[in-house]
């Protein structure tokens, strides 16, 4: 089976859809013929088990075209798997792509989720949606959802009802669990620096219970917006509590697990997630997690190895408050929890089985 993905950037800085594609990647190209297209960025990351292939921009969109032909027709893919939406190139690959009779798998990363529908609603989605975004879903021969709260999501829109569940995965093996649930007094945010995170919450959160936190650092790790960065350092400044918050700007490779491995507990108090990478990840290390309902993590109250709070910061003062009255031995409980969650459910290994299964069963509609 020959596949092809379709991806705006592969750089470091896309957040989670280059992390699910790195991470996919390394598994699915070990059972089919997998190549990624995508465009060049200053800080691509390396991706196993797979052709990478870089085409025009769109701010060339006939050059991108003839590259984008080019390589439907060198390689002949048995699907098309175009990866997020609201970007007019996504689009136009799908609709080149559909016209010349490939099937289209689309995966929308959690952009078609309520918080993002909302978010610029008249002046960005509407438009988009008429011109080329409300198409693309409804032609795309399968939308690929990653948790089942996605799925009800994608059916309230109406517009595609063809839509398949395959959880996000981790490479656990690879991922070295803690020795240790002894306190270094020390939270975790990890991820894309965006709005969209609610690290105003945490920040607001660690103002509430900053006499209880004294001798803690809370690490915000990640890059994002310089100016809205900056806002974050104001607001940590003005809230008292910049002595215990440490910016860290973007981690990779060794740094960012031994980040989640020193953790005592990993937050993403995010508005709004279809998976939530991230998540996973500090669990696979033996962290315990805080999240909220705008993730699919249920399971963290389930397997007793995170909170699943409601958005807001209350909810998360409430959720640190318990955390800081565990002992020792109740962390380390929940950390092998969570990386027994992981182990079960979420390994790349899974994802990528799941995806081929996926992608023999449109095959055999033809």
């Amino acid at each position: 089976m020959r596949i092809i993905h379709y991806i705006p950037s592969i750089d470091r800085t896309s957040g989670g859809t280059t992390s699910y594609l790195q991470l996919l990647a390394k598994e699915l190209g070990k059972l089919v013929e997998l190549y990624v297209v995508t465009h060049a960025s200053e800080n691509p990351v390396e991706i196993e088990n797979c052709q990478v292939y870089y085409i025009a921009t769109l701010r060339h969109v006939g050059e991108m075209k003839r590259q984008w032909m080019y390589w439907l027709n060198e390689l002949e893919p048995d699907v098309v798997h175009v990866n997020t939406c609201w970007m007019p190139q996504c689009a136009l690959v799908q609709r080149w792509a559909q016209r010349v009779g490939y099937k289209i798998v689309l995966t929308p990363h959690g952009m078609l989720e309520p918080w993002i529908m909302k978010r610029h609603y008249w002046t960005r989605k509407v438009p988009a949606l008429l011109f080329y975004q409300k198409a693309a879903i409804k032609k795309a021969d399968c939308l690929h959802a990653t948790a089942e709260s996605e799925k009800e999501n994608l059916l309230k829109l109406g517009y595609n009802s063809r839509i398949t569940v395959i959880p996000n995965g981790i490479d656990v093996e690879s991922i070295v669990l803690k020795q240790s649930w002894k306190r270094n007094r020390q939270i975790l945010f990890l991820s894309r620096i965006h709005v969209k995170k609610g690290i105003e919450f945490l920040l607001e959160a660690v103002a509430a219970l900053k006499e209880k936190l004294q001798g803690y650092t809370i690490y915000i790790a990640g890059e994002g917006d310089a100016a809205y960065i900056d806002q974050l350092k104001t607001k940590a400044q003005s809230s008292g509590i910049g002595q215990l918050v440490k910016f860290c700007g973007g981690v990779y490779g060794d740094e960012k697990w031994r980040l989640f491995r020193q953790a005592d507990v990993f937050v993403l108090p995010t508005y709004s997630e279809n998976f939530g990478i991230v998540v996973a990840e500090a669990l696979a290390c033996g962290t315990p997690v805080v999240t909220t309902k705008g993730t699919p993590w249920e399971e963290l109250q389930t397997y007793r190895c995170g909170w699943w709070t409601e958005i807001g910061t209350q909810p998360l003062v409430n959720a640190l408050n318990e955390f800081l009255s565990l002992n020792e031995s109740e962390l380390e409980a929940m950390g092998k929890n969570g990386r027994r969650l992981v182990e079960k459910k979420y390994s790349a290994k899974k994802m990528a089985e799941d995806m081929v299964r996926l992608y023999g069963k449109i095959l055999m509609k033809e």
